[in-house]
């Protein structure tokens, strides 16, 4: 499902092997748009390729390995310098490797990674252009210190060490000149080919996804808006025991400087943690999705692995504020009610909550219980005491909503996603790619349940120790 995404999205955006780095992302639509266009043509010929060689004699499986490796060194290195909203779909893609089978994932695990935390730099001469403007052409009287060799990378900004003037280290993110138009032009050109990709990811709305991107291009692309939200969360989780956001120090349209974090990557943790790291991160992780939006009225809408870091403390460190979805009054009323009627087993009063909240259209008839065991699986690691998320399970639960012959499946297309849910749904998905890569185990349910005693199913009221009651499909 979603490897035929990877191979035809990395084939579409081949620059030459040698193609220097500009000083300006490039963002003629015609330019970007042929390496889009492209798609067929380059399927096509790289299945020719590997057909020609199993002529030859050479082994298909061999012929096919070679493919995924090649694929794989051009994801990291095309959508690296295209950056814009070519490099968002990476990082974005790269939370749903652990959806893959494991010997298609292996040859694109390393390159995906890579996506979260690096991309070819700008020249440094770029960089200090960029701040003459925002700060002045002073700037440097700003710092300390200025590491011109940039610490992290991503789809519309690197960042780069620094130690501001009163001696406190920070991080200075940089907007690449060029990101908006690009990002604008990614996304109207991919949104051209959204029927392409959606016949390899059936199991994934890529219209919505796209639609929402759009809507926050403004927000993204300035910096004062994600710093705003950035100090917002500060403010709530100031001294927090589990969390740590980086304040913000200063902020224009384009730079942000914020207090540097230092801790472990979470992709490190991911590579090579003890099961207890990964126990710690996957529960903190969890606890700052579940009470952000309470506790904030922000949802962080970017999970992927590189905007997470592991401190010395034991602290989950958050990072990018620049997607952030707007909640002053936390989750969704709707949201909750329609989770406990799930894990109440209550197939008519869900199907009945997705009719009226806009999940099921008026003119859409559909069985409650397929429904209900459509989702059941989904809920699953808040109907157990104790939940164990492995790339297996996530695999199973990829065929199971996306293979079309299946009953449950086709109800996945005839459920409506509405717009305001679109973000909500994308960090669920998001952050249980992560807790697969991570194969976390614990304690979810009771996690969440303290968080929101009003999605308790009755089995479990006055004794969250109880195991729920058996309501598995069918």
């Amino acid at each position: 499902m979603f490897v035929g995404w990877i191979v035809q999205v990395a084939q579409a955006l081949v620059l030459p092997e040698n193609a220097p780095v500009t000083e300006k992302i490039p963002e003629k639509t015609s330019k970007r748009s042929a390496k889009l266009a492209s798609i067929p043509l380059s399927v096509a010929g790289r299945g020719a390729l590997g057909f020609g060689r199993q002529l030859i004699g050479q082994s298909p499986d061999y012929a096919f390995a070679e493919l995924q490796e090649k694929t794989a060194e051009q994801v990291f290195k095309v959508l690296g310098e295209l950056k814009g909203g070519a490099m968002k779909f990476g990082q974005a893609l790269s939370v749903f490797e652990a959806a893959l089978p494991e010997d298609i994932a292996k040859p694109y695990r390393e390159t995906l990674v890579k996506l979260q935390e690096a991309a070819p730099p700008l020249p440094a001469r770029v960089v200090h252009k960029v701040l003459a403007k925002e700060l002045g052409e002073n700037w440097r009287d700003n710092f300390a210190d200025f590491n011109d060799v940039p610490a992290a990378s991503a789809s519309i900004g690197q960042v780069h060490k620094g130690t501001w003037k009163n001696g406190r280290p920070v991080a200075v993110k940089v907007q690449y000149p060029g990101a908006a138009e690009a990002l604008v032009s990614d996304l109207n050109q991919i949104q051209r080919f959204a029927k392409i990709f959606q016949l390899f990811m059936p199991g994934l709305e890529m219209k919505p996804l796209l639609e929402e991107l759009r809507a926050r291009i403004i927000e993204e692309v300035d910096y004062r808006y994600e710093a705003q939200a950035q100090e917002t969360c500060w403010n709530a989780f100031e001294n927090d025991p589990d969390v740590a956001i980086p304040k913000v120090v200063m902020a224009t349209d384009r730079v942000l400087v914020s207090e540097w974090l230092e801790g472990k990557p979470l992709a490190k943790v991911i590579g090579n943690g003890t099961q207890t790291e990964r126990n710690n991160a996957g529960i903190r992780l969890a606890r700052f999705h579940f009470t952000a939006p309470t506790r904030a009225g922000l949802l962080h809408a970017d999970p992927h692995p590189g905007n997470f870091r592991i401190l010395a403390d034991g602290r989950l460190g958050v990072l990018d504020f620049g997607a952030c979805n707007r909640l002053p009054n936390g989750f969704p009323e709707p949201f909750k009610r329609l989770l406990r009627n799930a894990l109440e087993g209550d197939a008519i009063a869900l199907y009945n909550g997705f009719k009226e909240d806009g999940f099921i259209l008026a003119d859409v008839d559909v069985d409650p219980q397929l429904v209900l065991d459509y989702l059941l699986p989904l809920v699953e690691p808040l109907r157990t005491e104790h939940f164990a998320y492995t790339r297996e399970w996530l695999r199973e639960q990829s065929v199971r909503v996306g293979d079309p012959r299946n009953p449950t499946a086709k109800i996945g297309f005839q459920l409506n996603l509405p717009p305001e849910y679109v973000l909500i749904h994308r960090v669920t998905l998001g952050t249980t790619g992560i807790f697969c890569q991570l194969r976390a185990a614990g304690n979810f349910r009771d996690e969440a349940l303290s968080w929101f005693p009003e999605i308790t199913p009755s089995q479990l009221r006055g004794s969250t120790a109880d195991v729920l009651v058996d309501a598995s499909p069918r």
